[in-house]
């Protein structure tokens, strides 16, 4: 449950440190977006040192899952646009694959 706590939370920093360039760049907003952009992005990258996994690569492959999930959630809460059941079954499908990385059992 920590893994997953770490990940939700590095995902949603992650996103919201993306959005910040995004906004900059796609809706015309100030330069000084990129600030809380870069903030999020360095915290997105120092909370995925905390997963205890002895391989950085195992970690950032189980990430994947949990930032489209946490990506899809972005887009609902934040833009308004409701995942759709195609959406829903790819993130269900990536939860899967990325609880399968960090949780299998190794010899």
């Amino acid at each position: 449950m920590k893994a997953l706590a770490l990940y939700t939370a590095a995902a949603l920093i992650e996103i919201a440190g993306c959005f910040a360039v995004w906004a900059w760049l796609r809706l015309d907003k100030s330069a000084l977006w990129l600030v809380p952009g870069a903030l999020g992005l360095a915290g997105f990258a120092l909370l995925l040192t905390f997963i205890d996994t002895p391989f950085a690569g195992r970690a950032y492959a189980a990430y994947g899952g949990v930032y489209i999930a946490a990506s899809l959630g972005w887009m609902w809460a934040v833009e308004g646009q409701r995942p759709d059941v195609w959406d829903v079954s790819g993130a269900t499908l990536c939860m899967a694959g990325a609880a399968l990385v960090l949780l299998a059992p190794r010899g």
